[in-house]
């Protein structure tokens, strides 16, 4: 089964649809909206003049908020679409960032830079059947001292909506519409894979990274699964006979030599 060319696919029909949806409301980001979120904010700091890679960026918001707090940023994702998007949007917007129509591996076997900050989140790590593969291409895209920022949903969430907590090798295969309100029941073939946090550490220690920091969030940014209550100035919630599921996770980690 062809992974790559299926996830392509449907992420190319999703870009379409995401485009036009209140949920990226790209009308408010090209009149100045930044697209990050608190959590990854306050993670990263400082960027300015820094040199910053987003893996699996999509077309690009995150990426030119990035640029927009000063970054040097050079994109990548696998949607040709969403790169060609990201692209237009740049110009749109009379910012400079790069963008590289790759999957993650390619990407990570043709690249010859080095980067300040590695920076991915929010959904990326289902669509990747291999860790090992995705933390090397992080490590060896760092300079000495460069910094690796992941945010994402928490893998406990999956496990109460029915996946398997822990990683497997054979993928979920599944008929799914995507998260944006216009969805309007439109769907395609995905293929996702379960990723246990002690395997998403493991991997990035195994290919010589240093972690400095882990977090677990109760609040997740985004009404994006279903039960989810907003809760005033914090975002959205999720509880669980009473108590809070952790909805996110973040993980900084350092290249040291």
């Amino acid at each position: 089964m062809d992974y790559l060319s299926i996830n392509k696919q449907a992420w190319d029909k999703r870009t379409k649809l995401h485009l036009k949806s209140e949920f990226y409301d790209v009308k408010s980001f090209k009149n100045g909206r930044c697209s990050l979120n608190p959590v990854e904010l306050k993670q990263l700091g400082n960027v300015q003049g820094k040199s910053l890679l987003h893996l699996q960026c999509h077309f690009g918001q995150d990426s030119l908020s990035w640029v927009r707090l000063g970054a040097k940023v050079t994109g990548v994702d696998l949607s040709a679409v969403a790169i060609s998007h990201a692209k237009e949007l740049t110009q749109a917007l009379g910012l400079t960032a790069n963008f590289i129509d790759s999957d993650l591996v390619q990407f990570g076997r043709d690249n010859v830079n080095q980067f300040d900050i590695v920076f991915t989140s929010y959904g990326v790590l289902c669509w990747l059947p291999n860790l090992n593969d995705w933390a090397h291409t992080i490590a060896n895209a760092l300079a000495i001292g460069g910094e690796f920022h992941l945010v994402e949903f928490h893998t406990f969430h999956n496990l109460l909506s029915g996946y398997s907590y822990f990683p497997s090798s054979e993928p979920d295969v599944e008929q799914e519409g995507t998260y944006t309100e216009n969805c309007d029941g439109i769907k395609s073939t995905v293929i996702t894979w379960s990723h246990s946090i002690s395997e998403v550490l493991n991997a990035l220690i195994a290919a010589g990274l240093t972690i400095e920091s882990f977090a677990e969030h109760a609040y997740s940014p985004y009404p994006c699964f279903e039960g989810l209550e907003s809760v005033p100035n914090l975002g959205y919630q999720l509880l669980y006979k009473g108590q809070q599921v952790p909805l996110l996770y973040s993980v900084k980690a350092r290249k040291l030599a």
